[in-house]
């Protein structure tokens, strides 16, 4: 499992893999998804065509009683094909063909519900800056983050929350992961269609206040902003999340202008290519 930009090993958790087995299949990604469920598709069938080959002549118009044509039978009765130029002709083989065809409508309803439920779950496409900047803004020593809006629709009533996770030691003198909410000058946004630059001012209530980069490497810190909002097309709320490390920060920096309002035409243009390009003040 990884948690931002680090991976976690957890030990002494004895899971089953069918434990969670719908999890797995909505997190897993969609190569090994289309992989599993064609190897348990192919299993399902290798069984069920041994069961008809053990059987005596259970299916008709079958040349030589071959277990690949068994398989290609049982490939037609689990997907409810049934080209019908082999059918079951004992008691046997209907008995086998029932069994395999209520296999086949529970795990193709089974499979409709995971495809629909990854299809339509909500997914922001937000594109975070890659890294963060600490340069003044209105005068005030300020950390900044910029996202966009990759797909250019309206994301409506966005909210931002940007908070720290850092090493502390306890009173005790047990070292302890701390997180902090960090206030932003603006975290909603009415409609968020182009970009938008989250800022934290860096004041004697910051927690980031009279830090330099040797206190943050020490801290071991790192940062996660989340955004949520209302994706009007799919009129569903999406969030999206990203983690920044301590060596993402950069002092003494902004980022370059991308948008244009200049145009004689009346459009804006929005110069994504130097989207993640910070220029030194």
């Amino acid at each position: 499992m990884r948690i931002g930009g680090r991976e976690v090993v957890t030990e002494g958790l004895n899971l089953n893999f069918w434990d969670d087995i719908s999890h797995r299949c909505m997190t897993a990604s969609w190569s090994a998804f289309i992989a599993g469920a064609a190897f348990v598709f192919l299993a399902f069938n290798a069984i069920f065509a041994a069961f008809y080959w053990l059987g005596d002549q259970p299916i008709s118009n079958v040349p030589g009683a071959a277990y690949i044509d068994y398989f290609y039978f049982s490939i037609e009765t689990l997907s409810t094909a049934g080209y019908g130029d082999m059918h079951p002709q004992t008691h046997y083989g209907h008995f086998i063909a029932t069994i395999e065809l209520f296999t086949g409508i529970f795990s193709m309803s089974v499979m409709t519900g995971l495809i629909f439920a990854r299809f339509s779950r909500p997914q922001a496409r937000l594109l975070f800056a890659n890294r963060l900047v600490i340069s003044n803004h209105e005068g005030m020593p300020t950390l900044m983050v910029r996202l966009a809006n990759e797909r250019q629709n309206l994301i409506g009533n966005a909210s931002a929350r940007l908070w720290l996770f850092k090493n502390v030691v306890t009173a005790e003198g047990m070292p302890f992961r701390r997180f902090y909410e960090l206030p932003l000058l603006r975290n909603e946004s009415p409609v968020l269609a182009l970009s938008w630059t989250l800022y934290h001012v860096i004041d004697d209530t910051s927690p980031l206040h009279g830090m330099a980069t040797a206190d943050l490497e020490a801290g071991n810190l790192s940062l996660s902003v989340v955004v949520t909002g209302y994706d009007v097309v799919a009129a569903q709320t999406v969030h999206a999340r990203k983690t920044y490390d301590h060596p993402d920060i950069c002092f003494g920096r902004r980022y370059a202008d991308i948008l244009d309002a200049t145009s004689t035409d009346g459009r804006i243009r929005i110069d994504y290519g130097r989207f993640h390009e910070t220029v030194e003040i």
